[in-house]
């Protein structure tokens, strides 16, 4: 067994699922998980905090030594927080290695990514204060729901550069779609159905909004492409209202998910929405989009190790410290395709060659 399996699996076996939603099991939160890679960081000499973003969930950020101050900040950026485990098909937390893999929720997305970047710190740790940069880890919570770690941590401390863990297969997501999610309320008076014109119906308004909303997001962005991530899209997810068709309904719920491209104006468009029906209520949620120019020297530093530029549909913590100006990219060993699966797993060869990866591109900041 390798250091870096062994590691994984120790991270697979540490429940850190994130609350939001059916989480699966009660075994939730990244407290138990950030404080054995507070312990890990603390062994390897590293400066650690553990400030609590959410009630009992913290971030865990390691600041290592640095020989003469001043230097530039990189940022080493994985989560802890992994999606439910409800519907696996596998023991969740076993962290079993089998067939060249190792199994159970996280193990891709993204402890795995996490394990290769602490075992490369904890090989090089000697050689990291004499670096051409200051070194920091920082395992994010929430990712998965709200990002609230990586906002946290973007808004409190400065860095020069962010290489954020995920699955990619080793390749730089310097770019990347965001999310943003609209939710439309309307509310009515309920009546009987024979005398509609007594009451208030709620569904209306929310369904004008919506034939709206459709046409002029492609009236507006129908033309708005990106040469890396194609077209921006919208899709109306749900719509709920009414109780039964004799009552006129007093309440309309719908939610519609758009991915937004890097520069779309999205915040003006939901302006307008919210000006053209007053009767609707408008709130909204998401993340932002990714772009890092790919001519940053760093970027240049994990293209000289092997790594190739790509972009993708998801969105991940990268994003919060592109928003306030620092360069962040997404980087790490496995697939994307293994995450969130209901038989989640790694292959060990993935697994240290992200090590491999990790360790040459420190090299290339002696």
């Amino acid at each position: 067994m390798s250091a870096v399996a062994d590691l994984l699996t120790q991270l697979v076996r540490i429940p850190s699922v994130n609350p939001e939603g059916d989480p699966g099991t009660d075994r939730t939160g990244e407290a138990e998980c950030a404080k054995f890679i507070a312990d890990f960081l603390t062994n390897l000499g590293a400066e650690v905090q553990l400030p609590e973003i959410l009630p009992g969930r913290p971030n865990v950020i390691g600041r290592f030594p640095s020989d003469r101050p001043g230097k530039p900040r990189l940022l080493f950026a994985p989560h802890t927080d992994t999606v439910s485990v409800l519907g696996m098909t596998i023991e969740p937390f076993s962290g079993e290695q089998r067939d060249g893999r190792i199994w159970g929720r996280g193990s891709s997305d993204t402890k795995g990514p996490m394990a290769a970047m602490l075992q490369a710190l904890s090989d090089l740790k000697d050689v990291l204060p004499t670096l051409s940069h200051e070194i920091w880890f920082a395992g994010l919570m929430s990712e998965e729901a709200g990002q609230h770690g990586s906002i946290s941590l973007a808004s409190s401390e400065t860095f020069d550069f962010v290489l954020v863990g995920e699955p990619t297969s080793l390749e730089i997501v310097h770019t990347h779609k965001g999310s943003r999610r609209i939710f439309l309320h309307a509310t009515g008076v309920a009546v009987h159905s024979s005398t509609p014109d007594k009451g208030k119906n709620a569904i209306e308004p929310v369904l004008e909004a919506l034939v709206f909303l459709k046409a002029e997001f492609h009236r507006r962005f129908g033309d708005l492409t990106h040469p890396i991530l194609g077209r921006t899209t919208m899709s109306i997810g749900t719509i709920r209202g009414g109780s039964k068709v004799n009552i006129v309904p007093e309440g309309c719920d719908a939610a519609v998910d758009i991915r937004t491209l890097p520069g779309q104006d999205i915040d003006g468009f939901i302006a307008d929405l919210k000006a053209r029906f007053p009767e609707v209520t408008f709130t909204t949620a998401g993340a932002a989009p990714l772009w890092t120019d790919p001519e940053n020297a760093i970027i240049q530093k994990l293209r000289d190790c092997g790594a190739g530029l790509t972009g993708a549909p998801w969105f991940c913590d990268a994003a919060p410290f592109s928003e306030r100006g620092v360069p962040a990219v997404a980087l790490g060993p496995g697939s994307i395709a293994q995450a969130h699966t209901a038989d989640e797993w790694i292959a060990i060869a993935d697994l240290e060659a992200g090590l491999t990866f990790y360790k040459n591109f420190l090299n290339q900041l002696a």
